[in-house]
């Protein structure tokens, strides 16, 4: 039976969040949403719904509540809360009681994207949480379905999956993503009270001098290496640090807390903090505190899960699994879910555009999660890589010449032309190896929407965020096209284009900001039946 109510958007979406508002609404309502609207810039909308009220209050991303005579904050808006109570003095108040819906001045009266574990570690390429949950919904994934993610990065998916009750399948080469998205994951099933209690021990603890030592653990080459990047006197207070993370009960409280170790390293290094690439930049000893760097970044990401944590307490949770696999392998990777995944979303790498596990370097060493002499290897295989030798320059560039016509036009014109306009000119050896590297990407991207088919089941969606790049070749300005072009790889690979959107960068508030990408856009493929 259909019920009449009224919904009110959240006042501070864009364009395109409002766009896939009233997509979600229209899935989950089955009325038509799209065509009823009257004022495109009216915050309210009436509609006729299946869907009561309270199960469209617990799904929906982009709104802030439905009414029914009743007015009910959403959980979406209610999670988004915690974060602004985060930063009160006392995080441990409940953000909304039993008894009770919100009081509007307690709302979020902006834009919230890093609420309960996604505000955990900075991590660059992220895309934002509400994405997910739309998704999730536009793409009518079951209760308890399965919603996968071949690049799982900082595990937006994968958490968002879980907090609305599905499934979370999560995959990705780079060690420190696989542990990051478990961390994040797992801390989500951490008691409030366990929680609380080993923020404050860890806190007492760093008071007291201890014996133990986390980095004679480490490999002899991540020493080595560590000891290059770190003056003495910090590498000893990580090693305290460290030695009070190992004393906790709970492998989830602990990896939770290397997290906020990891987040730390580069501030505490002779790295530059805000660089992709690893260069030196000394620093005097006397400007660099370990200990209080991380008590701050203790505070503030505990505080963040207390909040999210006490608010979360009454709901109920879906379950993940996530491995360190190569995405080029999915069929075999997710063997036993083959034809069995209900969504894909993805933001997958973009063609050369980040060094993904070079970035990590330090906190790949001193977590102990691939050593040093490793990095290279598993670099040259992740997709996206922008560093190859001379040798494998040649070797794809043969491959290239001989196989371009397996790929659309687009493509093996946008590289040729590349090429031809640097072999016209002086390029340094980045600019020689971008064709190469572009066909590398191409080929990869491709095999990856095989087997994206292969797991989805008939009929199902995936739903893949993605941006445009450009690079100079010749002198001359060449826009990399990646939309269109994953777009028509993905057609060629058998998939169905239901929808592109276009959608605005928000405000990026992390380190790697003055790298992020202008635009993107939201691609939504079919597997056909």
């Amino acid at each position: 039976m259909r019920s009449s109510l009224t919904c009110h958007l959240k006042p501070y979406i864009q364009p395109f969040e409002r766009e896939l508002a009233y997509r979600e609404l229209e899935a989950l309502t089955r009325d038509r949403v799209q065509e009823n609207r009257q004022d495109l810039e009216s915050k309210t909308l009436f509609v006729n719904s299946y869907a009561p009220a309270d199960v469209l209050a617990r799904e929906l991303a982009f709104w802030q509540s439905v009414s029914n005579g009743k007015q009910l904050f959403t959980t979406q808006v209610r999670r988004e809360a915690t974060a602004v109570e985060s930063v009160k003095s006392n995080p441990l108040q409940l953000v909304f009681d039993d008894e009770s819906v919100a009081d509007e001045v307690r709302l979020p009266n902006r834009r919230c994207l890093r609420y309960g574990p996604h505000g955990i570690h900075e991590y660059r390429g992220k895309f934002f949480p509400q994405l997910v949950r739309a998704f999730i919904n536009i793409g009518q994934v079951p209760r308890k379905g399965i919603v996968a993610d071949p690049f799982s990065g900082s595990g937006t998916t994968a958490i968002e999956t879980i907090l609305a009750e599905r499934f979370a399948l999560g995959l990705d080469l780079n060690p420190l993503s696989v542990f990051m998205t478990q961390a994040k994951c797992d801390v989500l099933s951490v008691s409030f009270t366990d929680l609380e209690f080993a923020y404050s021990k860890i806190k007492r603890d760093l008071q007291h001098p201890t014996s133990a030592s986390w980095l004679s653990r480490l490999a002899p080459e991540d020493q080595q290496y560590l000891n290059g990047w770190f003056h003495p006197t910090v590498l000893r207070d990580l090693d305290r640090i460290a030695a009070c993370i190992l004393a906790l009960d709970s492998a989830a409280v602990q990896n939770f807390m290397w997290l906020c170790v990891s987040n730390v390293l580069r501030r505490v290094s002779w790295q530059k903090e805000a660089d992709l690439r690893v260069r030196r930049e000394l620093k005097q000893a006397a400007d660099l505190d370990p200990i209080n760097e991380f008590i701050s970044e203790l505070d503030r990401s505990a505080r963040l899960m207390l909040a999210f944590l006490r608010q979360e307490q009454r709901f109920a949770r879906g379950s993940a699994n996530i491995k360190q696999g190569d995405s080029k392998r999915l069929a075999q990777e997710w063997k036993q879910w083959r034809g069995k995944v209900d969504a894909i979303i993805t933001s997958p790498p973009y063609a050369t555009a980040l060094p993904y596990l070079d970035t990590d370097r330090l906190s790949l060493c001193f977590l102990g999660l691939l050593n040093r002499s490793q990095h290279r290897p598993r670099d040259l295989d992740m997709i996206g890589n922008r560093e190859i030798s001379d040798r494998m320059r040649k070797e794809l560039w043969q491959a290239f010449s001989a196989r371009n016509v397996e790929l659309p036009s687009s493509i093996s014109s946008l590289i040729m032309k590349i090429n031809k306009l640097n072999q016209d000119s002086v390029a340094g050896f980045r600019r020689r190896n971008l064709p190469a590297l572009l066909y590398k990407y191409f080929c990869d991207m491709s095999v990856v929407f095989e087997g994206m088919i292969e797991v989805l089941k008939k009929g199902a969606s995936a739903f893949v965020v993605v941006g445009n790049n450009h690079t100079i070749a010749g002198g001359t300005r060449i826009e990399i096209n990646t939309v269109d072009l994953l777009r028509e790889l993905a057609e060629l690979k058998g998939f169905e284009t239901v929808d592109q959107l276009n959608m605005e960068m928000l405000t990026s508030r992390d380190i790697f900001k003055k790298n992020a990408i202008e635009s993107e856009s939201i691609l939504q493929f079919r597997k056909q039946h």
